[in-house]
């Protein structure tokens, strides 16, 4: 009998390792499944690619020192963002709930940033509030698309009166 729980813990134990290994970085892109990549247009104009691996990691230009929890949750990144030729470097930290993002908290040129995320009945961003330095604003996101796979795909969105929207393309591992 001792032999036969010892076999199971055996056979238990890469399954157990195997789930610590997933990462959530496609949900804390608004996204599930085996996203490969996210082609998205970014809130200034610019193209910007996310790519994943097959256990979830997010991989993107400009991300760096990534920390995670024991469940796979990205704590903590420094982003490098380039703006007019200039390279500015901020670190986000990320607070989750019931598994997705409920706020990103950033300092950038001494200023802090705190972004909270309030989320519709399909699970995706309704609206962010920002906070810049006590100064309010909000971003509510209405008119979504979604593919097949349930992942939104366009939306629109308002930012200091101006009317935006936002595409985007992924691709899926199969």
């Amino acid at each position: 009998m001792k032999k036969f729980f010892m076999m199971m813990a055996l056979l238990v134990v890469p399954f157990a390792m195997q789930a610590q290994t997933k990462f959530h970085d496609v949900e804390a892109n608004d996204a599930t499944g085996p996203v490969k990549s996210i082609r998205q247009s970014g809130m200034m104009g610019q193209e910007e690619v996310i790519t994943f691996t097959e256990d979830g990691k997010m991989q993107q230009e400009g991300l760096s020192d990534a920390k995670y929890d024991a469940d796979g949750y990205i704590q903590s990144a420094k982003v490098t963002r380039n703006f007019g030729g200039q390279s500015m470097e901020s670190t986000v930290k990320f607070k989750w709930e019931n598994g997705k993002i409920k706020s990103q908290t950033q300092n950038m040129m001494g200023q802090e940033i705190v972004q909270s995320v309030t989320y519709n009945e399909k699970g995706a961003p309704a609206k962010v509030s920002m906070n810049f330095g006590g100064q309010e604003m909000e971003m509510p996101f209405t008119d979504y698309k979604y593919d097949d796979r349930g992942n939104w795909i366009s939306r629109k969105t308002s930012m200091m009166g101006q009317d935006m929207e936002q595409t985007r393309k992924i691709e899926y591992f199969e």
